[in-house]
């Protein structure tokens, strides 16, 4: 059996998303696979591969068709799913967490007298942040038939709009309306986001991944409401789908970044690139992970400029976005 999900970009409403703003979010030409087959032994094992995309001489590569090579690999019990031999603990012992929690929501999923094997194949190095873990957890809960906002919500946490990208092929609207985890508690609607000036939006990375969880628990740790806020990111959200020029996306993306700054007391991704010609707003997690940048640039300019600030991972919107 197979099982593909995308990964994501959150292009509006990082950290509000959690308050029930209305996000923008895009899935990803680049996500994870996930192969599960039965084995003829009979030990109640399970064999866990993962495999990632390569490296060119030491380099992160933007080529989604290179070969991916083995960064994890885990064999466990099927009974408790104990870590019989692993080259990872740490992962080991999340993936356990994450197998355990599969069987509380799907009692019978393993009960099968045989053997098996997973096998999950990333199309992107895991630092970079495209959803690495939700990809994992939307894989597994359709192999396993469970809610995989259920399992997002007993494991890593989140709004779970990357669930939503996982499972979708066009750009959607996301809000969370209530703090139940079920489908019924979580609005999904496409948005009609294809922007004319799609050339001169590129995603560039920092250069180091920050981790979603604990940003989420920092965030939902503060006890300001963020009303204005919420209404404000929520119009942008909306209002980017019909916007016709760079000029004016750039005008509400500044909008954007200026507030979460406020909201953050973080510098703007802006601040490290001076001298950039055009905008720039933060996506995701602050401090790590992607950026946005728009500008009336050329391609081979926009490349020298970042690659000389050292940022070597640029996508063009056309290239990664679905």
């Amino acid at each position: 059996m197979n099982f593909k999900s995308n990964g994501k970009f959150l292009l509006t409403g990082e950290y509000l998303v959690l308050k029930g703003a209305t996000a923008l979010a895009l899935p990803l030409k680049l996500g994870q696979s996930l192969d599960v087959e039965t084995l003829e032994e009979n030990e109640s094992l399970i064999y866990w591969d993962a495999y990632k995309k390569s490296t060119v001489n030491g380099q992160q590569t933007t080529d989604v068709f290179h070969s991916s090579q083995p960064w994890f690999s885990v064999v466990l019990s099927k009974n408790d799913f104990s870590i019989i031999k692993t080259d990872d603990k740490e992962k080991a012992e999340r993936l356990s967490e994450i197998l355990t929690k599969v069987r509380s929501l799907n009692e019978n999923v393993f009960n099968a007298p045989h053997d098996l094997r997973f096998s999950t194949h990333l199309d992107f190095d895991p630092q970079w942040g495209l959803g690495s873990s939700s990809t994992l957890i939307n894989n597994i809960s359709e192999w396993a038939e469970i809610n995989p906002y259920s399992l997002l919500d007993s494991t890593f946490k989140g709004s779970g709009y990357d669930i939503a990208c996982a499972k979708s092929n066009e750009p959607i609207f996301y809000t969370v309306n209530s703090q139940q985890s079920t489908d019924d508690s979580r609005i999904i609607e496409i948005a009609n986001f294809n922007p004319s000036f799609k050339d001169n939006l590129y995603f560039v990375y920092q250069g180091h991944k920050q981790s979603s969880a604990n940003e989420v628990k920092a965030f939902l740790a503060k006890e300001k409401n963020y009303k204005r806020e919420i209404e404000a990111v929520s119009e942008i959200s909306r209002i980017l789908p019909d916007i016709q020029t760079l000029s004016d996306f750039c005008y509400f993306i500044k909008i954007h970044e200026d507030m979460m700054a406020t909201c953050l007391g973080q510098n703007k991704i802006k601040k490290y690139f001076s001298d950039f010609e055009g905008e720039m707003k933060s996506l995701g997690a602050w401090g790590g992970d992607f950026f946005l940048a728009a500008t009336n640039w050329d391609e081979t300019k926009v490349k020298k400029y970042f690659e000389n600030k050292g940022n070597n991972v640029i996508f063009k919107y056309k290239d990664i976005i679905i």
